[in-house]
């Protein structure tokens, strides 16, 4: 199973975002802020398949997933989507970073 991203659950987002990771000095807490520019989940095609409800990081392991997501919008159009992810312990930034590893994988990144 490759990992991927998806706004609506089924519909796999095909740009890549550029992701910035912050950390807590004591590494108990951290944010991953994901933005997408022109993402294909701003198509109007894509409309009716459903609503936003979230990010969800899909893998091996299960779904990751925030409700905190954003579009940000240029003389009324959509430009870029913005999401913000919350790790709340060790365990949670491991996990992410386990997922972001076979994101890299599955998309020819490296970080």
């Amino acid at each position: 199973m490759t990992a991927r991203i998806q706004f609506i659950k089924g519909i796999d987002e095909r740009v890549l975002p550029d992701v910035r990771l912050t950390r807590s000095r004591d590494g108990t807490t951290g944010t991953a802020t994901f933005r997408f520019k022109n993402a294909n989940i701003l198509d109007k095609s894509l409309a009716l398949s459903g609503e936003i409800t979230g990010m969800y990081m899909v893998d091996e392991e299960g779904i990751l997933e925030t409700r905190d997501v954003s579009a940000q919008f240029v003389n009324g159009k959509p430009q870029a989507v913005e999401s913000i992810y919350i790790m709340k312990s060790p365990e949670a930034w491991d996990r992410f970073m386990r997922f972001m590893k076979r994101y890299g994988e599955s998309n020819g990144l490296v970080f």
